[in-house]
C-alpha cells in the first residue's frame, strides 16, 4: 500500500503549483491516474445498468455494418496500444516499478475498459441499439481527459529522444477522436424490418443529432425551398400512434373502471345510498356537515363517484402510461437547474478574477469558457426537457381523443342529451390543449419553490441576513399569485361553459341551416351566438386583467427583491460594501429567481385549468354507458325465434319514466311484423329496446343472428352513394345491383353526375328525404342480415315508390322474404301482408295478432282501419270539381327525379328561398361526383397585408404609445442597472462606501419609475389592448366569420364539412382571443430587453460589435429560414384537425346505426387514422413551434455573445472596472433566454396569425343576395293576391350539370300560389313573379319571411319550446298556445314541467317534431305555405287532423304540397306531375285520373283507383 500512497500524495501536493501559477501544469501522477481512470470508472459504473436497459428494451438484431466494424477495429487497436504500453513499461522501467506502479496499472485499466466498450458494441448490436449515448460520452470524456497529456506530450516530443512513445500516444489520441466521430452516426436498421414510407428521421438519428435536433434540418430545408405539402410529412412513430397508445391505455382504463365496479359491489343498496347522499347534500343548507351523518356505504359510494367525476381516475391512468417518459424529461430539467445555478458561481469567480490585479490571465479564459460551456449545456438539457414534455403532451392528446371517441359510441340516450356534439368538440380541442399545457408546465409547480429556496440560499451566502428582506418580498408576492390563480380558475370554468354553449349552438345552426334560411331566422340565431360570445369574452377579459396584474407584479419583483436586500444590507452596517461581485452575482441569482416566480403563476393557472378540464373529461368518460348485457345476442339457429322479449319494461334513462311497459313479444324467424300506434306510442322505442339502446328496467331481451337497422331519420355519411350502401363491406356487383334496383335507386343514379360515385353532402344535404331513406334502406338490405329493424322506412317516399319497395324488398315476395322484419309504420296498405301486427298505446302492447285476427276482434285497431279506409274510399269517390273550397296545387314526381326547389333570386338570377350567384368553376368529368371540398392549407409565409389588417384593428393611436412606453421602460431599466455598476465601482474608504443613502435613493427612484411604467404598461396592454382588441376581434373577426357563414348559400354547407366550420369557431377563435395578444406582448417585451442587453455589452466592450453584428445577421437568416416551414406546418396541422371534428360529429349523429350494424371497430380505426394524420403534422410542429430546433441552434449563437462578452472582458481586464464587466456579463447571460422567448413568442404569433387567415377564408366565398334592401318599397302585407308566374324557368344543381328543371312556364291565379320543397339549385334562367313582383328584386328575408315551409326533416334547436316556435318573441303567449292547440300539441305541452319554457330539442319523437314544425307555420300564417311531406312521420289519424287543420286555417292561403300519400291530395285544385324536369301533366285530380296518364298509374299503384 505504501507505493500507492506515495503515488497519490503528489496529486494534492502539486495542486497549488497547478492552480496558483501563470503557466498551469498537471503532475504526471495526476495525468496517469485521474485523467485515465475517470472515463474508465464512468463506463464500468454505467455498464450494468445499461446492459439491463438493453435487455429490457431490446429489438431485433442488427447486421454487422461497416460502421460497427470500424468501431470494433478501432477498439481493437486502442486495446492493443494499451497492452503494448504495459509491456513496454514492464521491460524498460522495471527498476522503477515500486515507485511508478500506477504507470503500469493505467494502460491495463484503459485497455480492459476498451475491451468492455467493444463488448458493449456487440451487445448493442444484438439488442438492436443503433446509437449509444453511453459510449459516446465515454469516448468524449476520454478525449477531453487526454487533452492535457496531449499538450504535455507535444512539449516533450521536441526534447525527448523517446519519439516512438510520443507517436504512440498521438496515434492513440487520434483513434479516440475517430471513435467520437463514429459515435456521432447511427447504425443502419435491421434488414427484415419494414420501414414505413417517409419514416421519421428521429428513429435513424444518432444521439448527438437527437440532442441538437439536427435530424429536423431536412424538413426545414425542404420547407424553405418549396412550401410543404401533406405528403412531405413524416409518418408517425409507432410509439406515438393511436394503435399503440390506446391499446395500452384502454387496458389500464378498463382495469381502473373495473376496480371501481368491484368496490361498488360491496354496496348492496346503491339506490338507498344515493338517496342518503342527496338528502345529506340538502342538509348542508341547514348547517349540517356532509359526511358526519352518512352511513359507511353511502360515504364509499360518494367517494367513488367523486373520484370518477373529478377526473383523478383519468389522471392516474395517464400517469401510469406516460409517467416514465415524463420523468426522464423531469430528470433533464433537474440537470438544467444544476447548470443554471452553477453559472452565477462561475460569474462570481470571473468578477473575482477581474478584481485581482495579479491574477493569471488563463484563469479568466478558463472562467469564460466555463460560462459558455454551462450555458450550452443548460440550453441542451432545457430543450430536451421541453421536447419530452411536448411528446408526452402529444400522446396525452391522442389518448384523450381516443377515449372520448370510444366513449361517444357507447353513451346512453340520456347521456347523449347532456353531451352535445359541440361539447365533445370542445373536449377534444380546448380541454385537450389545457392538458397538454399542464404536462409542460406542471413541473414548475413543485420545482419553482425549490428554485426560489436555492436562490435565496445563495443570496444568504452573499448578503447574509439581508437576504431575509428578499424572502419577505417573495412571501408577499405568493399570496397574490395564489388568489389570482384561484380566481382565474373559476373564470375559466365560466368561460368554458359559455364556449361550450356557443359551439353547441353553432353545431345546431350548421345542422339546421336549411330551417334557418327557410324561416329567415339567421338574425335571431346570430344574436344568440353573439350573446354567448359576449359572456365568454367578459369572463376572458376578467381573467386577462387578473393575469396582467400577476405578470406586472412579477416583472417588478426582481427590482423589489434587489432593492429590499441591497437597502437592508447597506443600512444595517456601514461596513457592508456592495462590490461588483456581490451586486452582479446577486442580480444573476435574482434573474434566475424571476424564472420560477414568473412560471409559478402560469403553472398554477395552467394546473387549475387542467383540473377543470380533467373534471369535464372525467364527467364525460364516467357518463352512463349502454349495457352490453341488456340484450342477449346469439347466432341464429333453425326453428328459433329471432326476437324474444319477456315482460320487459324499458326507459330512456335510469331515473326517467318507462317508455315501454310489460312488453312480452316472440317474433318467429322469417316473419314480417308491423308495429303500429299513434305518435309517441312507443314504436321507435320498441325497436330501440330490441337494439339495446334503452335502459332495461326489468324482463329480458334476446335476439338471434345479425342485425340491420333503418332509423326513422336516415343517417347518411359524407361519402359516395356506393360507400353509404356498402358501409364497409366489399362490393359484390350482382348483389349490389339487385339491391339498388329493389330500393328504386337506379333511376336516381342515372341523373347523378357521377352515378353511385357521386359524393353525398354531410347528413345527405344534397338528397331528398326519400332518397336518403332509400339509401339507408339499401345499406341495410346489402348486409344480408338475419334480423331487420325498419323504423317507418316508407314514410318519406312516394306512394308508388313505397309500393315498389314493399313488393321488391320488405313484402312476402321481396328480397327479405326469408328474413325477420320488424317494421314500425303508419301506412295502412301494408298491414294486410304482415304475419304479426303489434298495436302500441302509451308504451304497452294493446293488441297483437295477424291482420285478420285483429279485424275479427272489432277492437280499437279494427275501428281505426275501417274509419280511415272508408275515408280513403270516400275521398276517391267525390267528384273533384265539387270541392267547396278551392284547394292548393300539389307537385308530384316519379322517383327518377330529385324533388325540385323554388328559391329566391339575386339581382341577376331567380330562385327561392335562396339563390346563388354564378360561380365560374370548370368541372372536369373525373370530378363531377365530388361535392365536399377538403380543408386546404395555403402555402407560403403569412402575407404582410394580414398583419397590417390585424394591427389596423388595434389602431395606430394605440400602437405608438405602446412602443414609447416599452422604450421608456427599458431605458429606466438600463439606467438603474448602470447606476448599480457605478455604485459597485465606488472605492472603499476606511472599510465603507460614501453616500450610500443617496445611491440607494437614486437606485430606488429609477427602479420604481421602471416598475411603475411596467405596471402601467401591463395594465394598458391588457386593460386596453385586450378589452379593445378582443372586442374588435369579436366585431371584426368572429362576427365577420359568423356573418359570412350565415350568409353563405346552401351549396356552401353541402361542400363544406361542419368539422371545418366548427374548427374555425372553436380552435381558431380561441387562438385569436388568447394566443396572438399574449404572443405579441411577449415578443415586443423581449425584443426591447434584447436591445437593452446589446447596448450594455457594447458600452462595456465596443469591440463586441464585430462579433454581435454577424451573429445578428445569422440569427435573422436562421429565423426567416425556419418560419416558412413553421407556418406551413401550422396550416397543415389546422387543416388535418378539421376532419377529426367532422368524423366526431358524424359518429355522434349515427351512433345507434353504427352500433346496430356492429361497425364500431371500423369507425374507431377511422377516427384513429384521422388523429394520427393530424399528429403527423403536429409532431414536426412541436419540434419546431416551441423552438426546439431553432432555439437550440440560436441559443448557441446567444451563448457566443456570452463568450465574447466574457473573453473581451478578460482581454480588457486592465482598462475595465469590475462593475462594468459584471453589468455586461450578467446581462449577456440573459441573452439565451431572451432569444429563446423571442423565437418562441414570435413563432407563436406567426403560427397563430394563420388562424386569422383561416377565419377570413370564408370572406371570399360566394354569398347570397342581401337579406334586406334599403330602398325596398315592399308593402308589409305583401303578397295579398298571391299570384305566381313562372316564365321559362330552369334550375340546375351545380355549374356544369344538366338542367334539373327545364322550361317551366306556369301561371297561377289568385289564391293558387306555388312554392316547392327545400333543397338547393342554382338558377339557370327564367323569372318568378309573385303578385307581379320579380322575386329577384327582393331581399331574401323580405321574401322568406312571407313564405312558410314545413320541411320533410323536422329540426328543433336546443332551447325552450317557445324559442323554437318564435325566436324573435314576436307573438304573445296566447297566440303561441293557440298555434299549439291547432297543431294538436296543447295537451302534450301542458303536461311538460316548464310548459313553453321546457327544453324540448332532445326529448320529442319524430312525429312530435313534425307537429312542432306545423305549429311554427300556424303561428306565422303567411299567405304562402309549402308542405314538404309534412305528415310523413305521423300516424293516419294525426295526419287527418293535420290535413283538417291546414284546410281550415289556411283556407285563404296558397298551399303547395309535395306529397307521397296520394289520398291526402285527392281533393286539391290541381296536381302537377313532373318527369325529368318537365311538367308532363297538370290538371285537377279527377281529370288526370280520367286521362289515364302517369297520375292515374300512381293512384292505381297506391290502391286509390
Amino acid at each position: 500500500s505504501t507505493p500507492v500512497l506515495e503515488t497519490w500524495l503528489p496529486i494534492w501536493d502539486d495542486w497549488n503549483q497547478t492552480w496558483y501559477t501563470h503557466t498551469p501544469e498537471l503532475s504526471d501522477c495526476f495525468q496517469h491516474t485521474v485523467l485515465v481512470w475517470a472515463p474508465c470508472v464512468y463506463l464500468w459504473v454505467c455498464t450494468p445498468f445499461y446492459c439491463l436497459h438493453l435487455y429490457c428494451n431490446g429489438q431485433s438484431r442488427l447486421p454487422l455494418s461497416p460502421l460497427c466494424s470500424a468501431k470494433l477495429l478501432l477498439g481493437f487497436f486502442l486495446a492493443s496500444f494499451g497492452f503494448v504500453e504495459f509491456f513496454y513499461i514492464l521491460l524498460e522501467r522495471n527498476q522503477e516499478l515500486h515507485r511508478h506502479l500506477v504507470f503500469l496499472l493505467s494502460p491495463v485499466i484503459r485497455s480492459l475498459t476498451v475491451v468492455l466498450a467493444m463488448g458493449l458494441i456487440q451487445w448493442e448490436r444484438a439488442r438492436g441499439c443503433r446509437s449509444s449515448v453511453v459510449l459516446f460520452l465515454y469516448w468524449l470524456l476520454g478525449v477531453l481527459c487526454s487533452l492535457v497529456p496531449l499538450r504535455a506530450n507535444i512539449q516533450l516530443a521536441r526534447l525527448s529522444p523517446d519519439i516512438v512513445h510520443h507517436l504512440a500516444y498521438f496515434s492513440c489520441f487520434a483513434l479516440q477522436l475517430a471513435q467520437v466521430f463514429l459515435s456521432c452516426f447511427a447504425d443502419q436498421a435491421p434488414p427484415g424490418k419494414s420501414v414505413p414510407k417517409n419514416a421519421c428521421p428521429v428513429q435513424d438519428a444518432s444521439f448527438l443529432s437527437k440532442i441538437l435536433f439536427w435530424w429536423f434540418s431536412g424538413l426545414v430545408i425542404k420547407g424553405y425551398r418549396t412550401p410543404l405539402q401533406a405528403e412531405d410529412l413524416w409518418s408517425l412513430r409507432e410509439e406515438d400512434s393511436s394503435e399503440k397508445i390506446l391499446s395500452d391505455l384502454e387496458e389500464e382504463w378498463t382495469s381502473r373502471q373495473q376496480a371501481v365496479c368491484i368496490s361498488l359491489r360491496f354496496i348492496p343498496d346503491k339506490c338507498l345510498a344515493l338517496r342518503l347522499v342527496s338528502r345529506e347534500v340538502q342538509h348542508l343548507g341547514t348547517g349540517g356537515a356532509l359526511g358526519s351523518h352518512l352511513p359507511e356505504q353511502a360515504q364509499l359510494l360518494r367517494k367513488l363517484q367523486k373520484e370518477q367525476s373529478s377526473g383523478f381516475c383519468l389522471l392516474r391512468t395517464l400517469a401510469r402510461n406516460f409517467g416514465p417518459y415524463f420523468l426522464s424529461g423531469t430528470l433533464c430539467l433537474v440537470v438544467h437547474d444544476a447548470f443554471m445555478f452553477s453559472i452565477p458561481q462561475v460569474l462570481s469567480l470571473l468578477l473575482g478574477f477581474i478584481r485581482e490585479d495579479d491574477a493569471p490571465l488563463w484563469k479568466g479564459y478558463f472562467y469564460a469558457s466555463l460560462l459558455f460551456l454551462f450555458s450550452c449545456l443548460q440550453s441542451v438539457f432545457n430543450h430536451q426537457y421541453m421536447y419530452s414534455c411536448f411528446s408526452v403532451g402529444m400522446r396525452v392528446k391522442t389518448a384523450v381523443m381516443g377515449l372520448v371517441y370510444r366513449k361517444s359510441l357507447v353513451l346512453t340516450s340520456a347521456a347523449r342529451r347532456t353531451c352535445t356534439v359541440g361539447e365533445i368538440v370542445n373536449l377534444v380541442s380546448a380541454d385537450t390543449q389545457k392538458l397538454m399545457d399542464f404536462v409542460v408546465y406542471f413541473n414548475a409547480v413543485w420545482l419553482a419553490p425549490i428554485e426560489v429556496a436555492l436562490c435565496l440560499f445563495f443570496l444568504w451566502q452573499l448578503l447574509g441576513p439581508s437576504a431575509l428582506a428578499g424572502i419577505t418580498t417573495v412571501i408577499l408576492i405568493f399570496p397574490l399569485n395564489g388568489f389570482i390563480a384561484k380566481k382565474r380558475s373559476k373564470l375559466q370554468e365560466i368561460q368554458m361553459k359559455y364556449m361550450d354553449g356557443r359551439i353547441k349552438l353553432m353545431n345546431e345552426i350548421l345542422n339546421g341551416i336549411k330551417i334557418l334560411k327557410f324561416y329567415a331566422w339567421e338574425k335571431a340565431f346570430l344574436e344568440q351566438v353573439l350573446g354567448y360570445r359576449e359572456k365568454e369574452l367578459r369572463a376572458l377579459k376578467k381573467s386577462q386583467i387578473l393575469y396582467s396584474i400577476s405578470i406586472a407584479s412579477f416583472n417588478s419583483s426582481s427590482f423589489l427583491i434587489a432593492f429590499s436586500m441591497f437597502g437592508v444590507y447597506v443600512l444595517i452596517d456601514d461596513r457592508n460594501v456592495l462590490d461588483a461581485q456581490k451586486v452582479f452575482v446577486s442580480m444573476a441569482l435574482i434573474n434566475i429567481l424571476k424564472t420560477p416566480l414568473s412560471q409559478l403563476p402560469f403553472a398554477m393557472s395552467t394546473t387549475m385549468q387542467a383540473v377543470v378540464s380533467l373534471k369535464r373529461l372525467g364527467k364525460f368518460l364516467c357518463q352512463e354507458e349502454l349495457k352490453p348485457d341488456s340484450v342477449s345476442r346469439d347466432p341464429l339457429k333453425l326453428e328459433e325465434d329471432s326476437v324474444v322479449i319477456d315482460n320487459g319494461t324499458f326507459s330512456w334513462s335510469k331515473d326517467g319514466p318507462p317508455c315501454l311497459k310489460r312488453i312480452s313479444v316472440r317474433i318467429p324467424r322469417g316473419t314480417l311484423v308491423a308495429v303500429v300506434g299513434h305518435v309517441g306510442s312507443g314504436k321507435s322505442s320498441l325497436l330501440s329496446a330490441i337494439l339495446g339502446e334503452t335502459e332495461r328496467r326489468s324482463g329480458s331481451v334476446a335476439i338471434k343472428g345479425s342485425v340491420a337497422y333503418v332509423p326513422q331519420q336516415a343517417w347518411i355519411q359524407n361519402a359516395t352513394v356506393q360507400d353509404n350502401v356498402l358501409f364497409g363491406w366489399d362490393r359484390k356487383k350482382s348483389w349490389y345491383h339487385r339491391v339498388l334496383e329493389a330500393c328504386a335507386l337506379l333511376p336516381d343514379l342515372d341523373i347523378l353526375p357521377a352515378g353511385d360515385a357521386t359524393e353525398i353532402g354531410e347528413k345527405g344535404l344534397n338528397l331528398s328525404g326519400g332518397q336518403k331513406q332509400r339509401v339507408s334502406l339499401a345499406r341495410a338490405v346489402y348486409r344480408k342480415a338475419d334480423l331487420y329493424l325498419l323504423d317507418d322506412p316508407l314514410s318519406a317516399v312516394d306512394a308508388h315508390v313505397g309500393q315498389h319497395i314493399f313488393e321488391k324488398v320488405i313484402g312476402p315476395k321481396g328480397m327479405l322474404r326469408d328474413k325477420t322484419r320488424v317494421m314500425a309504420t303508419h301506412g295502412m296498405s301494408f298491414l294486410y301482408h304482415a304475419d304479426l301486427i303489434l298495436v302500441l298505446g302509451d308504451g304497452e302492447v294493446t293488441e297483437s295478432g295477424s291482420y285478420q285476427e285483429l279485424m275479427s276482434r272489432d277492437g280499437a285497431f279494427a275501428d281505426f282501419v275501417r274509419t280511415f279506409a272508408g275515408s280513403e274510399r270516400k275521398e276517391c269517390s267525390i267528384p273533384r270539381g265539387e270541392a267547396h273550397t278551392p284547394q292548393p296545387f300539389v307537385f308530384l314526381e316519379p322517383p327518377s327525379y330529385f324533388p325540385f326547389v323554388c328559391v329566391s333570386g339575386d339581382r341577376n338570377s331567380v330562385s327561392m328561398p335562396e339563390h346563388e350567384p354564378d360561380i365560374e368553376q370548370e368541372q372536369i368529368p373525373e370530378e363531377l361526383g365530388k361535392l365536399t371540398e377538403a380543408d386546404k392549407a395555403r402555402i407560403g409565409r403569412v402575407k404582410l397585408e394580414l398583419y397590417v389588417e390585424y394591427f389596423r384593428t388595434i389602431g395606430l393611436a394605440f400602437i405608438v404609445p405602446i412602443l414609447f412606453l416599452y422604450a421608456f421602460q427599458q431605458a429606466a431599466s438600463l439606467a438603474y442597472s448602470y447606476w448599480l455598476s457605478l455604485w459597485a465601482d465606488e472605492p472603499v474608504v476606511n472599510g465603507t462606501q460614501l453616500n450610500t443613502d443617496m445611491k440607494l435613493g437614486v437606485y430606488g427612484a429609477l427602479g420604481f419609475a421602471q416598475g411603475q411604467k411596467e405596471t402601467n404598461l401591463e395594465e394598458r396592454l391588457y386593460l386596453f389592448c385586450l378589452l379593445r382588441h378582443v372586442t374588435d376581434t369579436k366585431a371584426k373577426l368572429h362576427l365577420e366569420l359568423l356573418r359570412n357563414v350565415l350568409r353563405s348559400p346552401m351549396s356552401f354547407f353541402e361542400a363544406t364539412p361542419s368539422g371545418n366550420l366548427l374548427n374555425r369557431f372553436a380552435k381558431e377563435i380561441d387562438a385569436i382571443d388568447c394566443m396572438i395578444p399574449d404572443g405579441l406582448k411577449m415578443a415586443l417585451g423581449y425584443v426591447f430587453k434584447l436591445m437593452e442587453v446589446c447596448v450594455i455589452v457594447l458600452l462595456a466592450t465596443p469591440f463586441a460589435a464585430v462579433i454581435m453584428l454577424p451573429l445578428a445577421l445569422l440569427y435573422a437568416f436562421v429565423q426567416s429560414f425556419y418560419v416558412a416551414t413553421s407556418c406551413q406546418l401550422r396550416r397543415l396541422e389546422s387543416v388535418s384537425r378539421s376532419p377529426i371534428y367532422t368524423h366526431f360529429n358524424e359518429t355522434v349523429q349515427g351512433a345507434s346505426v353504427i352500433r346496430a350494424f356492429g361497425e364500431q371497430r371500423r369507425f374507431v380505426l377511422e377516427a384513429d387514422r384521422r388523429v394520427d394524420h393530424n399528429q403527423s403534422s403536429y409532431f414536426p410542429l412541436l419540434t419546431s413551434r416551441v423552438s426546439r430546433w431553432l432555439a437550440v441552434n440560436l441559443e448557441f449563437l446567444g451563448n457566443g455573445i456570452v463568450l465574447s462578452a466574457a473573453v473581451l472582458s478578460v482581454m480588457g481586464k486592465d482598462t475595465l472596472s469590475p462593475g462594468i464587466v459584471g453589468l455586461a456579463v450578467s446581462h449577456s447571460l440573459q441573452v439565451t433566454g431572451i432569444l429563446s422567448w423571442i423565437v418562441r413568442s414570435w413563432t407563436d404569433v406567426e403560427n397563430n396569425i394563420v388562424s386569422v387567415e383561416r377565419v377570413k377564408e370564408y370572406a371570399d366565398t360566394p354569398k347570397e343576395a342581401e337579406w334586406a334592401l334599403e330602398d325596398s318599397s315592399l308593402s308589409p302585407s305583401w303578397p295579398q293576391a298571391g299570384t305566381i308566374e313562372f316564365r321559362d324557368y330552369g334550375l340546375q344543381y351545380r355549374k356544369g350539370l344538366e338542367l334539373a328543371l327545364k322550361g317551366i312556364s306556369l301561371h297561377v291565379h289568385e289564391r293558387e300560389k306555388v312554392n316547392g320543397k327545400g333543397g338547393k339549385k342554382i338558377s339557370a334562367k327564367g323569372e318568378i313573379y309573385i303578385d307581379g313582383i320579380n322575386i329577384a328584386e327582393l331581399g331574401l328575408h323580405d321574401l322568406r319571411s312571407r313564405i312558410t315551409i314545413i320541411p320533410q326533416d323536422p329540426v328543433l334547436f336546443s332551447g325552450s319550446l317557445r324559442m323554437n316556435l318564435d325566436p324573435f318573441d314576436a307573438y304573445s303567449d296566447e297566440e303561441v298556445w293557440k298555434a299549439l292547440e291547432l297543431a294538436h300539441l296543447k295537451n302534450f305541452v301542458s303536461g311538460l314541467p316548464d310548459k313553453l319554457n321546457y327544453e324540448l330539442a332532445c326529448t320529442v319523437f319524430l312525429g312530435q317534431r313534425q307537429l312542432v314544425c306545423l305549429a311554427r307555420a300556424l303561428l306565422r300564417k303567411t299567405r304562402i305555405l309549402v308542405l314538404d311531406e309534412a305528415t310523413a312521420a305521423v300516424d293516419l289519424e294525426t295526419d287527418a287532423l293535420i290535413q283538417s287543420t291546414i284546410r281550415s286555417q289556411f283556407e285563404d292561403c296558397a298551399v303547395l304540397t309535395i306529397a307521397h300519400r296520394l289520398n291526402t291530395v285527392m281533393d286539391y285544385t290541381k296536381v302537377i306531375v313532373m318527369d325529368k324536369g318537365h311538367i308532363v301533366e297538370m290538371d285537377s285530380p279527377s281529370n288526370l285520373i280520367a286521362q289515364s296518364g302517369q297520375f292515374y298509374r300512381m293512384c292505381r299503384e297506391a290502391g286509390l283507383v
